[in-house]
């Protein structure tokens, strides 16, 4: 399974880097929302794990540009924007859940496994 990690932060995407891939996925890491359109656009992904607040492009545009993608990875927004205002914009986007931060490590492993198990 494949998982592409989108956020600007360090603090966040060496975590989530280790976190994912001892638990078995392979991670592939962007740090701009361009970054991320162009994997998109070139490599499969099983899962997007995406950012909202992102330098450029930011995580509602990525969303927006990715949804007719020919392999459109399922989506989990992961972010510091916790309003119910950002979560039902990013879940009208498209993404199938949405976590705040700080998270706890359990909780985020269990919605990539039931993403991409679903």
């Amino acid at each position: 399974m494949r998982i592409l990690v989108v956020d600007d932060e360090e603090s966040i995407l060496v975590p989530l880097e280790f976190l994912l891939k001892r638990a078995g996925y392979e991670v592939v890491l962007a740090r701009t929302g361009e970054e991320a359109l162009k994997a998109l656009e070139q490599e499969a992904f099983d899962l997007l794990v995406l950012d909202l607040m992102l330098p450029g492009l930011d995580g509602f545009a990525v969303l927006e540009r990715s949804r007719n993608l020919p392999h459109r990875p399922k989506v989990l927004v992961l972010t510091a924007r916790g309003r119910e205002a950002d979560r039902a914009k990013a879940l009208a986007l498209g993404a199938e859940a949405f976590m705040a931060k700080p998270f706890a490590t359990q909780d985020l492993l269990a919605q990539v496994e039931r993403l991409v198990k679903g």
